[in-house]
């Protein structure tokens, strides 16, 4: 069992970065790939970037590449998500996840573990 809890999330305006963080309890977390995934209002919940167990590949969406990047922490039990030159399109609710699956699949379905989510507001 892994459980997930993110922060940092916050109203910026575009152009603007913030760092998200969660942390994980629970057993085996090293061994579990590791991401982030937003919702935004009326949408359905999509993939933004996950991170591989040992955290030496990375994938994005196009939508956020070269401005998102995603890290991980096995020593502290943590994965974070820097976000620069936000946007407001950028805007939703951001979820932690973790999956003992392939880190590259995108499917919210094939992700084991949710945290609460945290709000990412970007105004324009």
């Amino acid at each position: 069992q892994v459980q997930l809890v993110e922060s940092g999330g916050g109203l910026v305006q575009a152009g603007a970065s913030l760092r998200l963080s969660c942390a994980a309890s629970g057993r085996a977390f090293s061994s579990y790939g590791k991401g982030w995934f937003r919702q935004a209002p009326g949408k359905e919940r999509e993939f933004v970037a996950t991170i591989s167990w040992g955290g030496g590949s990375q994938y994005y969406a196009d939508s956020v590449k070269g401005r998102f990047t995603i890290s991980r922490d096995n020593a502290k039990n943590t994965v974070s998500l820097q976000m620069n030159s936000l946007k407001p399109e950028d805007t939703g609710v951001y979820y932690c996840a973790a999956t003992s699956g392939s880190y590259r699949s995108p499917a919210p379905a094939t992700w084991d573990y949710w945290g609460q989510g945290t709000q990412v507001t970007v105004s324009s």
